[in-house]
């Protein structure tokens, strides 16, 4: 037993086995991710490249070969072969396959890799285990693909010419290791010295041009005739985009000329003003006729606001060919200056167009040395999307033609594979889709196979092989048209759906019938249209589209259930001989007719043709369907039926005239009687009626009756005169209703005449009770009150009729008891309470008037008022004046004014959403009624569900948590309720579930956690279904429904656990839509986490046992079955052998199994007879499910192995391995801390050794300083005014930077609708200023998925200046949220990362709140140690060379930036003149290595330092002139005297010009002094003449990795090496200039971290809110408070501005002094964590520089935050006199008419969803907000068309 554990344990290890799978697979699992698949068309083998892997499987997915690529020793910068002696760096890297392609004639595949470079391999296609060309050790030239696994390569194989040598046409991106080659012709075999996978040429390859900012990612490449097509995304720097780009070329041009690219824009034909779509995600090319068609999936990610949005276009490669050859005649022959604009060179650049002869692209066809080439034009092809989806990306798309219909196969982000028709029109229709595999993307390589009949899809890790078509399954020729499937339609002599070549008479008319435009066969007319069934005949059908027939096709012809006989053919109908009398089935009762179904059939197979419903009529049946009225009944109706007078019979119509007959038809021509007179008869009294005839020829001379087969009377019948009849009724009698109408037959000599002779029956006494109800009858009737009898009479009957009633009379009223405050409706009920509402004159109620309510008032029994307020508790009667008389209630029916009192109410608090059902106790709360009683909550209703001594009510939804006082009203008038409230607490917070699956059946457990669960009185999961549109049935069961399923079933752990049984959903998951959302109460809670959504799957299937027997083998029970572990796990599945537990051992997709009970139980169900089923059923349980499998036979073997000697040999050697861990442990942790030692005290010395350098060096820096200081004095700190400030903190690194409307402050509105728009915002703002409406705008917003965190930050700052007049206000809605935010955090147990980021709203206000509140902080207190820290940063890094091109310097802190070589230098002092300024020469400190820019800067720097830096002249826009004797030298960074070294020149500098020290310079503006000729080409901008040549220049070093690129690459690993180990030598310099900028570090340590009478009001405000909340939520952990204090002030402020002292001075801030700025905010965040930072040798330079100081600045955080805590605490009332003066101060200086302008935007975007919300919310409601905003709407309506 035990060793059969042991093997099955070792088995759920390995995971599921070959021998496991199912017998027959559809898909196939690779253990890595895929990357690429390919099918061969001969043998429709599929090959697919994986990560490590490669697999060639069969046509269904079967395992063949499989061949391992990886992993292996490498590393991205080394050459291979990969020796570790000389690639230090090599690890175990996987080998991604970047390209996998097939070479069929040569019957061989294509395999690259990212390993060694992207070196490729060619393998057999019959074994791909079979290598037959492998090399690593080429070089360079045999790297094919990247080497980067994120970027994408592309590939084709083929010919320059037919029967050529095969070529490798590649395209790839460039990443950072990459080889820098963009597109590459390579070989495939040897030829004359080249290797396989060298380039065709030496000029085949194209590479990127250095330092090219733009970047590729290919999608595709195809071929067509002579041409070679890349399809790739270019992201271009400059400008900033993303371009979709086709190139072609030449197959048979191994020179490149002929390479051409040309942009493909593809566009959203639903919204013009939408921008292209933005990146080509996939790519296919299908041929349906002579030229070829290019499909495309564009994808934009949504950043504009519109949401991700995705679309296929076309291109048709004719108009590719046409567009290209005009783009190269255009540059060949075209004007330079024009072609300029459009016309580059890829790669590299301009190029040079014109200048050659017309039809100079016709003469080249591939181009040519001569003319320009590659090139490139923006001049490219658009396309309007034929089909375009929102929120889902399309990932791959493949096309193919079926029958000539193109049809397009397209994958999707969501796991889908979409079908979609192509019309001959150019639209498309989507007709099905196939889930693949839910929410996992299917990848680009969507490949048809070699048969056309399937498709193959991949995900990340399963190939899957679906069917292009599922005709078969549509078992009828409706569900088969209804399709819509292009590849169907219904062949009609199978009678069955298939595809066209799959139907044998196809080619005949008729015989198959499209799904898409053609209807199935059916019967559209027949002759006659119906028959009577006593007739015999036959029926001509008219049949359509009725299929070609030859002789062999016999149709035959089936009425109902009768025998089929023969139909024969005339004339293009179907004629049938009707059915005998005695086959056709009865007609039902109540009609004349029954429809009998005509079917017709195929006599060969018996196939279904089509069918009818005919119908056979009886005429006999048609005279008695109306009531009295046979003739009538006969003659009109739908058959040719005609009424036989003298036989009193209906008949079937003779087809010519016949005397005695009434004609179908001829109703009006039947005898019969009409007109009674009068309409109504009273009851119990004889009334005479007369009445009309006509027709009457044949019914004169016998007598007439008259009766009612109803109340059994028949009376005889006199004539008055010739047409006009008179009877009298007897006394008739009808008590059970006040009316009864009647319809009188009419008999002559025993046989009913039509009578149309309809009256009604009344009976006063009826419903009149009283003598106000009687006289208020209708007056036709004629009722009276009889006092005599006292009760209400036919008039006639009554010899003492009063017109006066009595006295009222009051017998009940409701209710008996009301509030003081009066308000309540009372009901009086009784008798004679008038005859009409005008009748009642007064009512009174306990003494008190009570409103009458005429709208509610019944005559005579009911009268309704409203009662007025009583002072005092009272009891009394009720009176009523009823035109003069009075009407008084008995005793019993008293009613009491009385007060109700609350007392209590229960629960005392809820969730915030609302939904807690609250009971109210106290005394006299049953007064009134319950529609009298309302409860409500801050104005938003309770609604009561209970009235009575308690009341219940569930409460509604309130917009914030808190308090709330529970207000009662009686009619309307408050009730005091003193202390009795309840509280709304935050809604529970859904933080995590598991597991994320259940199988449809349900009955899983869902463990849910989070927080607030307590506050709930119900739960309940909710699974909402909607269909899936694309979702077509196949089956007969009709049209799927939306469905919601709750399941109640759940358990209650405590506050932050509930577990939930999953309820059963619809079968067939994969055609809904599955939303599963928790609810509690009112609130409810998408279940959905950062794992993701909860879904539901296909419940699994089992086999059933052999024989429904199974064996017990091994004390095991075996069960097979798919998809088993797909929602549940071994611990929660359940087996039984018959009533006792089968324990679960292993659990796989296949595979299941337990172990029985050591004895075999009984049975369930115990069968007396059979003795096999007296065996025990084997049952699997799966949540609510079962599965009986069949029976269990018991196995008496035993194991023969005693689980006493399996547990020591297991046991022994798991002890001894982990002793030997904890040893190696234990001896790493002791060599680790003597390391950390070590170095420690080799800092120390090294700081030692520098010591007296930075001193000398800081005594310099502070003489330098001084004169800084003094020009601070003079000048002032250039502190910025408040709204540049702001404008930059806010606006400045928003995407459009300094050109963000809200820094420029254009609003662009018509002058025509500024004043209109203008007073709109104004409006705007006042809505804004409803803290209902901002918290549901700001809730709304934050709630939709595409408002992203960016986003988030530009509105909050807009928000921030629109909400600038008010800041108070501002303050407290950042508090309101911020609470929201922290409920979240606290409620998520996750409080700590609070504050971390802004990705909300209230995070980024913080920061601006901040930014606001310290401005003035910052220009009085902290800004001059900043900036001096600022100025000596900058002077120390000019101290020294720093390099113009590389921006490194000698003196700096950041390592990275750090000038690596010792760069000889001679400091200069030069006398500068500022011409035409009049001002004395200045003395300016320079560097003879300086290059003229930087000269000019310094010069700048010190002439104009007085002046703000946004003052200065550019140092583009000056000219500096050296005149050493009589001639002048115009002194330029690169001119003719520039030093050339190969392609590399050299930026002319000081030394290079050998300007000595006391030269004097003279500065003047551009264009003032006459430059010499040859170096006018270089003043338009001297820093553009750096970008020459490919950006080949140098300044103080050479770049490392271009010094000597002719050297091997194992030679430049080593100089790489060699290098690095220089530059470390130069790190000492950190520690000098760190030494010497300490001062200035440590006083902006201390002017920022000081605590005192110094701190703003805000920081101490707002630091006691966050030790409040703590102390409320109740959080004693001192790391978590002090890391929301650090991410609130120092890491939200102080680092940012830090880094960027241009948000608050204005400065123009280096490169080379940023780097420097970097390390000292790092080590000011490090310094305000608490978290101690080992160091060790490979931690960061930045890091070990400040390692001895942090410990000290991190004191000076804590004793700064302690210090805050201590201080005198700030009121609400003073930091609203703060804020109010801020605002008065600077409110005016601010754009906010433009940031309400753009805050409208929002609004405009998501306006739906703002309005819903505010509908939705009763304080919203109530104000009226939702109005307000659609009257602001109404008045901007035209704004976006105008702006």
């Amino acid at each position: 037993m035990a060793l059969q554990l042991w093997a099955l344990a070792l088995l759920g290890l390995a995971g599921t086995s070959a021998t496991l799978r199912p017998r027959k697979l559809d898909s196939f699992r690779s253990e890595t991710e895929l990357n690429h698949l390919v099918v061969d068309e001969a043998s429709g083998m599929v090959y697919v490249g994986a990560v490590n892997m490669l697999y060639q499987l069969s046509a269904d997915l079967q395992l063949e070969q499989r061949a391992a690529t990886g992993p292996a020793l490498d590393n991205k910068k080394c050459t291979p072969p990969i020796e570790v002696s000389q690639c230090h760096e090599a690890v175990l890297t996987d080998n991604v396959n970047q390209l996998l392609l097939l070479d069929p004639p040569r019957s061989r595949l294509v395999e690259c890799g990212s390993l060694f470079k992207g070196i490729c391999a060619l393998r057999a296609l019959g074994n791909i285990s079979t290598r037959l060309f492998y090399e690593d050790g080429s070089g360079e030239k045999s790297f094919v693909a990247s080497n980067d696994e994120s970027v994408a390569t592309v590939g084709l194989v083929g010919a320059a010419d037919p029967g050529g040598e095969r070529l490798l046409f590649v395209g790839k991106g460039n990443g950072p290791h990459d080889n820098g080659v963009i597109v590459s012709t390579r070989l495939l075999d040897r030829t004359e010295g080249r290797e396989a996978f060298e380039a065709y040429t030496d000029h085949a390859t194209y590479k990127a041009g250095y330092m090219s900012s733009n970047t590729q990612q290919f999608v595709a490449a195809f071929e067509d005739g002579l041409y070679v097509f890349f399809v790739f995304n270019q992201q271009d720097k400059h400008p900033a985009r993303n371009r979709t780009l086709l190139a072609r070329m030449c197959k048979q041009d191994p020179f490149y000329y002929s390479y051409l690219e040309v942009d493909l824009s593809c566009l959203d034909p639903g919204d013009a003003q939408a921008p292209a779509f933005g990146t080509c995600l996939a790519a296919s090319l299908d041929r349906p006729g002579s030229g070829g068609v290019l499909y495309a999936v564009f994808s934009t990610d949504g950043r504009g606001g519109r949401g991700p949005r995705t679309g296929l276009c076309l291109f048709p490669l004719d108009e590719v060919h046409r567009r290209m050859e005009a783009n190269r005649d255009a540059c060949y022959t075209g004007a330079r200056e024009v072609a300029r604009d459009t016309f580059y060179k890829p790669f590299h650049g301009d190029i040079q167009c014109g200048g050659h002869v017309s039809g100079a692209s016709k003469s080249f066809p591939c181009g040519s040395e001569h003319l320009p080439y590659p090139l490139g034009s923006h001049d490219g092809l658009s396309a309007k999307a034929v089909l375009h989806r929102g929120g889902l990306n399309l990932t791959a798309v493949t096309v193919t033609s079926e029958n000539g219909h193109t049809i397009a196969f397209l994958g999707t982000s969501d796991g889908r594979v979409l079908k979609v028709y192509f019309a001959p029109d150019g639209s498309s229709t989507e007709y099905g889709a196939v889930l693949v595999e839910i929410n996992k993307r299917i990848k680009r390589d969507l490949v048809l196979a070699a048969d056309l009949a399937s498709l193959y899809a991949m995900t990340q890790d399963k190939v899957f092989r679906l069917l292009v078509q599922e005709c078969a399954s549509f078992s009828s020729c409706t569900h088969c048209q209804s399709s819509q499937d292009p590849y169907c339609g219904w062949c009609v002599v199978e009678g069955r759906c298939t595809r066209k070549a799959e139907c044998p008479r196809a080619a005949e008319s008729g015989h198959w019938l499209w799904s898409r435009n053609e209807s199935c066969v059916a019967v559209t007319g027949a002759h006659p249209q119906n028959m009577s069934r006593q007739a015999q005949g036959e029926v001509q059908l008219t049949v359509s589209p009725l299929p070609a027939l030859s002789d062999d096709d016999m149709l035959l012809c089936l009425f109902g259930g009768s025998p089929p006989h023969p139909a024969r053919l005339q004339e293009g109908a179907v004629v049938c001989n009707s059915p005998s009398r005695s086959s056709l089935p009865r007609t039902p009762p109540g009609q004349d007719h029954v429809a009998v179904t005509i079917r017709l059939h195929f006599k060969r197979g018996n196939v279904f043709l089509t069918s009818h419903q005919y119908p056979f009529y009886d005429c006999r049946e048609a005279m008695s369907l109306q009531e009295n009225l046979p003739c009538i009944s006969c003659s009109s109706n739908r058959w040719t039926c005609q009424w036989a007078l003298l036989e009193h019979a209906c008949q079937q119509a003779s087809p010519g005239p016949e005397d005695g007959v009434v004609g179908a038809h001829m109703e009006d021509d039947c005898p019969q009687f009409l007109n009674p007179s009068p309409l109504v008869i009273p009851v119990n009294h004889e009334t005479d009626v007369t009445f009309q005839g006509k027709n009457l020829d044949t019914v004169q001379g016998s007598p007439l009756l008259v009766g009612s087969d109803l109340l059994k009377f028949e009376a005889s019948v006199s004539t008055q005169e010739p047409g006009t009849f008179s009877f009298r009724t007897p006394k008739l009698t009808h008590d059970a209703n006040e009316t009864l109408p009647l319809h009188l037959y009419v008999k002559s000599a025993g046989k009913n005449v039509d009578s149309r002779l309809q009256v009604t029956l009344y009976n006063c006494s009826f419903g009149r009770s009283d003598c106000s109800l009687c006289l208020a009858a209708d007056p036709a009737y004629r009722c009276v009150w009889c006092s005599g009898q006292s009760r209400c009479v036919y008039e006639a009957l009554c010899s003492n009729a009063t017109s006066e009633c009595p006295p009222p009379v009051v017998t009940r009223i409701q209710p008996e008891t009301g509030p003081l405050g009066g308000g309540i409706r009372v009901t009086i009920l009784g008798s004679n309470l008038g005859v009409r509402a005008d009748d009642v004159k007064r009512v009174t109620v306990a003494g008190q008037n009570c409103a009458f309510e005429p709208e509610r008032y019944s005559v005579s029994t009911r009268i309704v008022c409203t009662i007025e307020a009583a002072e005092a508790p009272c009891t009394g009667g009720v009176e009523v004046d009823i035109n003069g008389k009075l009407g008084h209630s008995p005793p019993h029916a008293q009613f009491t004014y009385q007060q109700p009192q609350p007392h209590s109410v229960e629960p005392k608090q809820g969730p915030q959403a609302g939904g807690t059902t609250l009971t109210i106790n106290g005394t006299h709360l049953d007064t009134g009624s319950e529609e009298d009683v309302r409860v409500t909550l801050n104005d938003v209703p309770c609604n009561v569900t209970q009235f009575g001594a308690q009341l219940q009510c569930v409460t509604g939804p309130q917009a914030v948590p808190g308090e709330l006082a529970l207000k009662i009203y009686y009619g309307g008038s408050e009730v005091p309720s003193p202390g009795i409230t309840f509280t709304y607490r935050e809604n529970p917070v859904l933080r995590a579930f598991e597991p994320l699956r259940s199988f449809v059946s349900g009955g899983r457990s869902i463990n849910v956690t989070g927080q607030g669960f307590s506050l709930i009185q119900r739960f309940a999961m909710v699974v909402i279904a909607e269909p899936l549109q694309s979702w077509r049935r196949r089956r007969e069961t009709g049209p799927l429904h939306s469905v919601t399923v709750v399941g109640t079933e759940y358990v209650f752990y405590n506050d932050s656990k509930v577990v939930f049984l999953s309820p059963a959903v619809p079968e067939e998951p994969e055609a809904y839509n599955l939303t599963a959302l928790i609810r509690m109460d009112g609130h409810q809670a998408l279940l959905r986490t950062e794992a993701g959504a909860f879904e539901y799957v296909a419940d699994p299937t089992f086999e059933n046992f052999t024989g429904g027997v199974k064996k017990q083998v091994n004390k095991l029970i075996h069960a097979r079955g798919t998809n088993l572990n797909k929602a549940m796990t071994i611990h929660e599945a359940e087996a039984f052998v018959g009533a006792e537990r089968c324990i679960m051992k292993t659990l796989t997709e296949t595979d299941l199994y337990c172990e029985p009970p050591e004895v075999q139980p009984p049975p369930k169900r115990r069968q007396k007879r059979d003795t096999a089923h007296n065996l025990p059923e084997f049952i699997v349980k799966f949540g609510s499910r079962e599965w009986v499998l069949g029976r269990v036979e018991y196995d008496t073997r035993a194991s023969d192995v005693p689980l006493s000697l399996i547990l020591p040999l297991v046991i022994g050697p798991m002890v001894a391995v982990i002793a030997v861990s904890v040893y190696c442990y234990w001896r790493k942790s002791q060599q680790a801390e003597r390391e950390y030692e070590k170095i420690k005290s080799q800092l120390e010395g090294l700081e030692e050794s520098v010591r007296d350098r930075c001193k000398k060096e800081f005594t310099d820096l502070m003489i330098e300083m001084e004169d800084q200081t003094n020009d601070v004095h003079e000048a002032g700190i250039p502190v910025l005014d408040y709204k540049t400030y702001t404008d930059r903190v806010f606006f400045l690194p928003s995407k459009d930077g300094d050109k963000d409307v809200m820094i420029t402050g254009k609003l662009d509105i018509p002058e025509s609708r500024r004043q209109v728009v203008e007073q709109a915002l104004y409006q705007f703002s006042n809505l804004l200023n409803s803290k209902c409406f901002l918290i549901n705008f700001i809730h709304t917003l934050e709630n939709q998925r595409e408002f992203s965190a960016r986003a988030k930050v530009y509105f909050a700052s807009l928000l921030t200046v629109a909400l600038h007049g008010k800041l108070e206000y501002y303050t407290d809605i950042m508090r309101t949220l911020f609470l929201e935010l922290m409920e979240q955090y606290v409620v998520a147990k996750n409080p700590k990362l609070m504050l971390r980021r802004s990705e909300t709203v209230v995070e980024r206000m913080l920061s601006n709140w901040m930014s606001i509140c310290l401005y003035q902080y910052l220009k009085d207190s902290a800004g001059e140690p900043l900036y001096k820290l600022f100025k000596a940063i900058k002077h120390q890094v000019e101290k020294g060379p720093v390099d113009a091109v590389q921006k490194k310097a000698k003196y700096t802190l950041n390592d990275t930036g750090l000038l690596g070589d010792d760069v000889e230098y001679t400091p200069l002092t030069v006398s500068v003149i500022v011409q035409d300024e009049g001002v004395d020469a200045v003395p300016v400190k320079v560097l003879n290595c300086d290059t003229i820019s930087q000269v000019k800067e310094k010069i700048i720097d010190q002439v104009y330092r007085t002046q703000p830096c946004s003052r200065w002249p550019k140092a583009d826009s000056v000219v500096l002139e050296w005149r050493p004797g009589s001639t002048a030298q115009i002194l330029s960074d690169l001119d003719l005297t520039s030093q050339r070294e190969g392609r590399w020149r050299r930026v002319n500098t000081l030394m290079h010009y050998n300007v000595r020290d006391g030269a004097t310079l003279i500065l003047s503006k551009v264009g003032v002094s006459q430059q010499p000729e040859d170096s006018q080409q270089d003043l338009p901008g001297e820093r553009h003449a750096l970008l020459e040549e490919e950006n080949r220049v140098w300044h103080l070093v050479r770049p490392t990795d271009e010094v000597d690129e002719g050297k091997s690459k194992r030679g430049s690993v080593k100089e790489k090496e060699r290098t690095k180990a220089i530059t470390e030598i130069y790190l000492t310099r950190l520690l000098s200039v760190k030494g010497t900028l300490q001062q200035f570090v440590d006083n902006f340590f201390q002017s920022v971290l000081a605590p005192g009478n110094a701190v703003p009001p805000a920081v101490k405000y707002f630091f006691d809110f966050l030790d409040e909340q703590a102390e409320k939520h109740d959080i004693k952990d001192e790391d978590t408070i002090h890391i929301w204090k650090t991410n609130s002030l120092p890491l939200r402020f102080w680092v940012n501005i830090l880094k960027n002292p241009h948000f608050i001075f204005d400065v123009h801030v280096h490169e080379v002094v940023d780097a420097s700025l970097s390390v000292i905010a790092q080590t000011f965040m490090d310094a305000c964590t608490r978290t101690e930072h080992k160091l060790s040798r490979d931690s960061p330079s930045n890091k070990l520089l400040y390692a001895k100081e942090i410990s000290t600045y991190k004191k000076m955080v804590e004793d700064y935050y302690k210090g805050i805590r201590q201080m005198v605490q700030v009121s609400d009332q003073d930091m609203n006199t703060h804020l109010a003066e801020i605002s008065r101060a600077h409110t005016d200086s601010l754009n906010t008419l433009v940031a309400l302008h753009q805050l409208y935007q929002y609004t405009q975007k998501y306006y739906d969803e703002i309005i819903n919300a505010l509908e939705e919310d009763p304080a919203a409601q109530k104000m009226q907000l939702a109005f307000r905003l659609q009257q602001i709407a109404a008045a901007l309506e035209n704004k976006v068309t105008d702006l």
